[in-house]
């Protein structure tokens, strides 16, 4: 206490010339925000602004990341459909039908055509019975668990990593290519070792039909620069960075760059050199994105890196996307000192302003202190006088100065008008309290009319930048099944799937488009059966649903059918199916059920249930479901079941969630249907 003490008298020593001068004020005021508050605010500027900065460098290299590896896995693909459409080609069982040479030409162009390194026929014993590489023997293929999964039917694509031993058993230009030498590298972990001797692979098996071998396809990521090149190119185009910053990629093995766009000062690509030993061990060792900046190869980077794992679920590597840091933090520091420029000014002439306008107060002020002074001396005859200018304080003299004359008359008055104005400051109390309230009311009601705004201008630009992703997604698929021809016919079906989901995407696409346009857009309707959507959404979410312990129960019993459009209410159910697998963690019942039921005005119509055995619904939470930015989840939007909401309401229906008495919660969606879709018989049900 006795420090505080002494603050608190230091204190008030500071504030004696304030307390007895309103001029040193005023003089305090003009020169409090030049003094104090413009350095304040330089220092919250530069802290704020170099945060965000530093948020939109993260944020800008997460998307980087996000692009290099939806690529990487996409090239993973391509090796693996290549190889399963060369295992069931033509070609390749007509050159069965021919024996010789004929399997390693085949094999040979197909290789070299798909950019592989190797095309090997393998059988169940493992012994490789045709291979595109010339002018070696045709050893035992050295990696097992790939070729078993192929041999198995099980068409498998994966990431491994060969020994010295199991390059050079396939072809020794394949060990000499992988080997690098090692280069010391500012930061990295220490390690002896002075070379790199194992590759890393990236290859596919499949089945061949009607024998029991299988078709092994690798690549050889090892000095694969066009592969990194290829993704520089794609996520760094040309004019994406500033002039001075520069991108680059990067596939690791273990710590030490096997393929990267990284140059050395002294020139070429830095192959063997490693990455700095905090990335290693959060990414190697972790299983951890690093989305911040690294040194790399002397330079400082912002840097995303990602771990790559093998078939066996082991951390081998990692995948690289980065750009050169000192650019962008220059021109930080140029927007900053900018700022500051224009504070200082600000704040100069505000200071400036500021001192002219006290100067006009503190004169005014000095004489109705020392009038003040005169009459508490006495002197009854004092009068402030007419002042030079003709504002609120020459009016204040002039009261003054009144109220002086009538000072003696006035007690009384003043006596009864306090006691009126004790009603009155009631009564506008009373008024001013009601009248926050209705202003409270209309600020949340327009902050809230704000957001719905927010979110219609957000839906348009996403919607914008979807359509033109799903577009290619379409063509390519298309060209695949031209390309593909009968060959593609074991994967008809999914074929379907992905154009049923690339038009439910765009009919996403348009509903988001509502919220910013909505008289633009609107779907389609068309006769649906509800058990049939259910279905759909079932295959759509069976991801989340194999991934979880819960049972399915089914219980179709409505005979009648919908007019809705298709899409609009299987958009309705997966946002109820995924809402009630989140609701079991740990597994449980999930039941479905469709039925007849008229509605309160006996119009027909269909019940879909969705019911699950979780914990079920918060009392308190419970009149919250269906309004926006509601939610329990910690990274939920508040918006599914709002969405269902309105979507159901469009088509005159009614939704509403329930506890059940067993456990667990029930979503029950009723929707109207024309009379001569309706139902034979339909009796009276519960909603």
């Amino acid at each position: 206490m006795s420090g505080l003490g002494r603050v608190a008298r230091l204190w008030q020593r500071l504030m004696q010339p304030l307390n007895r001068s309103v001029r040193n004020r005023f003089v305090a005021l003009a020169l409090f925000p030049l003094v104090v508050g413009f350095p304040v605010l330089l220092l919250l500027l530069a802290g704020w602004g170099g945060a965000a900065f530093q948020e939109l460098l993260v944020f800008k290299v997460r998307s980087d990341l996000a692009v290099a590896t939806t690529y990487f896995e996409r090239v993973q693909g391509d090796v693996g459909r290549n190889i399963e459409a060369l295992a069931n080609s033509e070609a390749l069982a007509d050159a069965w039908r021919h024996p010789g040479a004929g399997l390693d030409a085949l094999l040979q162009s197909r290789a070299q055509s798909l950019a592989l390194d190797y095309l090997l026929l393998v059988d169940e014993r493992q012994q490789v019975v045709a291979s595109s590489l010339r002018g070696t023997p045709h050893p035992a293929y050295p990696d097992g668990s790939v070729l078993a999964a192929g041999l198995a039917g099980q068409n498998r694509v994966a990431l491994d990593t060969f020994s010295p031993a199991q390059l050079a058993a396939l072809s020794p230009a394949l060990a000499q290519r992988a080997r690098i030498e090692l280069r010391p590298t500012r930061g990295a972990r220490p390690s002896l070792q002075q070379q790199s001797l194992s590759g890393l692979v990236l290859h596919a098996a499949a089945a061949v039909p009607g024998r029991r071998m299988a078709l092994v396809g690798g690549l050889l990521l090892n000095r694969n620069v066009d592969f990194v090149d290829r993704i520089q190119h794609l996520v760094y185009p040309p004019g994406s960075l500033p002039q001075r910053s520069r991108g680059s990629t990067t596939l690791f093995l273990d710590d030490v760059r096997i393929a990267t766009t990284v140059a050395l000062p002294q020139g070429g690509r830095a192959i063997g050199t490693r990455v700095s030993g905090a990335v290693a061990d959060r990414v190697l060792e972790h299983g951890q994105l690093w989305l911040d900046r690294a040194l790399v190869v002397g330079d400082w980077y912002v840097s995303g890196y990602q771990p790559l794992k093998d078939s066996r679920g082991e951390r081998v590597g990692m995948l690289y996307v980065g750009f050169l840091e000192q650019p962008f933090v220059l021109a930080k520091w140029m927007a900053l000192a900018v700022l500051f420029v224009l504070f200082a000014i600000t704040m100069a002439v505000a200071a400036w302003v500021s001192w002219r306008f006290a100067q006009s107060v503190i004169h005014p002020v000095g004489r109705l202190r020392a009038t003040m002074r005169q009459v508490e001396a006495g002197q009854l005859d004092a009068r402030v006088g007419r002042l030079p200018q003709d504002d609120e304080l020459a009016m204040l003299a002039s009261h003054f100065d009144h109220l002086l004359d009538r000072i003696q008359s006035q007690n009384q008055a003043l006596t009864r008008w306090a006691a009126e104005l004790d009603d009155k400051v009631a009564e506008r109390t009373r008024e001013l309290a009601a009248a926050n309230q209705t202003l409270l009311t209309a600020q949340q009601q327009l902050f809230k009319s704000e957001k719905l705004a927010a979110i219609g201008q957000l839906a348009a630009g996403i919607a914008h930048e979807v359509n033109n992703p799903v577009a290619v997604i379409q063509g390519n698929l298309e060209l695949m099944r031209e390309l593909l021809g009968e060959a593609g016919a074991p994967v008809a079906e999914e074929f379907r799937l992905l154009n049923e989901q690339v038009q439910r995407i765009r009919l996403i696409v348009a509903k988001l488009l509502q919220y910013a346009r909505p008289s633009e857009y609107s779907g389609y309707l068309q006769q649906v059966r509800p058990e049939e959507v259910f279905q759909d959404s079932l295959v759509l979410v069976s991801h989340q649903l194999g991934r979880s312990h819960v049972a399915v129960s089914k219980d179709w019993q409505a005979a009648g059918a919908l007019l809705v459009n298709r899409y609009e209410l299987q958009q309705v159910l997966i946002n109820l199916l995924l809402n009630a697998l989140q609701a079991m963690p740990e597994g449980g019942m999930l039941s479905l059920a469709t039925r007849d039921c008229p509605g309160a005005d006996g119009q027909a119509g269909v019940l879909l249930t969705v019911s699950d055995s979780g914990p079920g619904i918060a009392p308190g939470d419970m009149a919250q479901l269906f309004t926006p930015f509601f939610t329990r989840k910690a990274e939920g939007s508040g918006l599914g079941l709002w969405v269902c909401h309105g979507l159901v309401e469009r088509y005159g229906g009614d939704i509403h969630a329930a506890n059940l008495s067993a456990g667990g919660a029930a979503f029950r969606v009723w929707l109207p249907c024309e009379p001569a879709l309706a139902g034979p018989e339909e009796v009276a049900c519960d909603l």
